[in-house]
């Protein structure tokens, strides 16, 4: 099991200036949903963002530390438009 601080933290070593908030979605600890913001998603597709927080979490993926992960990505823009319209 992995805890959520760790895929925080490897999730912001890949992307430096993110703003990430991770939460375990059955409680087991390794399906987990993750809310990333950042910059550096400027520009791509959501396919790519994703590919971007994946790389980050290779490791964990591949040894079955997190079997599943829901990932909702922003950039600073677009996470400020959803916000507003809450």
């Amino acid at each position: 099991m992995i805890g959520l601080k760790q895929v925080e933290a490897m999730i912001k070593r890949r992307l430096p200036d993110a703003q990430v908030v991770v939460k375990d979605i059955k409680g087991g600890g390794d399906h987990l949903e993750a809310l990333v913001v950042s910059a550096e998603f400027e520009g791509k597709t959501r396919v790519r963002q994703h590919q971007l927080v994946y790389s980050a979490l290779q490791e964990a993926l591949d040894s079955e530390a997190i079997h599943a992960l829901a990932l909702r990505t922003y950039t600073p823009q677009t996470w400020e438009m959803t916000q507003s319209a809450l």
